[in-house]
């Protein structure tokens, strides 16, 4: 008897059927943490992403080992869009960096489940966040053959070793700095900012024009 090959799809689903977050507070603080580490690595060749199921090995047969981190850093990957990141046809790239922003549904037993998952496929750095509780830990390590150093609100500030970000934890919650010592800003203010950019080189083309010269043989 033949058997009929299994689809990819089937393999290897693009959704695990969660949603991305449970509430506002989840949600804003994933697409700020997307929105700013995107900004900052906007010069390097580097793939963020937000809520994607990461595959590491791949399988004959379901399910296969999965996670979707509520966002995760994966330096050496060109930037692009991806139903889901198949380790396997990304040059064996593993996520160096995740991140989980807790939710009231989620468990202990949930998270020590990802740690391990974490740990076991070459991630160099998680870390943890309750926005409700303030609490924050993360663990890192300086490579996949070494153990986890843990990182706690007592070890602030604390500043990545690989992407450079600053951590501190205030009365209202964690704050996170870019490495030129910005904060994290909300999504909005890169559009805002973007937006000037836009106005401004449009009246610059316009002066162009206005001399006589196309700004795009420039």
């Amino acid at each position: 008897m033949v058997q009929t090959p299994i689809e990819t799809d089937s393999l290897y689903p693009d959704s695990d059927g969660k949603p991305m977050a449970d509430n506002t507070i989840q949600y804003g603080w994933i697409v700020r943490l997307v929105t700013n580490l995107k900004w900052l690595l906007k010069d390097q060749v580097a793939f963020v992403a937000g809520d994607l199921l990461w595959y590491p090995v791949p399988v004959e047969v379901p399910p296969a080992p999965a996670q979707a981190p509520d966002v995760m850093v994966i330096l050496g990957r060109p930037d692009g869009d991806r139903g889901s990141y198949k380790q396997w046809e990304e040059g064996n790239v593993a996520p160096q960096v995740v991140f989980e922003i807790l939710s009231p549904s989620n468990s202990a037993r949930e998270m020590l489940a990802k740690q391990s998952f974490y740990k076991e496929h070459g991630v160099l750095e998680m870390f943890f966040y309750d926005p409700d509780s303030h609490d924050f830990w993360g663990l890192v390590r300086s490579h996949t053959d070494q153990d986890f150093f843990p990182i706690t609100a007592i070890n602030f500030p604390w500043t990545s070793p690989i992407l450079g970000i600053r951590f501190e934890l205030a009365e209202d919650g964690l704050m996170v700095f870019h490495p030129n010592g910005e904060p994290f800003q909300d999504p909005d203010a890169f559009m805002e900012e973007r937006d000037r950019a836009k106005e401004e080189r449009d009246r610059a083309f316009a002066k162009l024009r206005e001399l006589g010269i196309d700004p795009n043989q420039i």
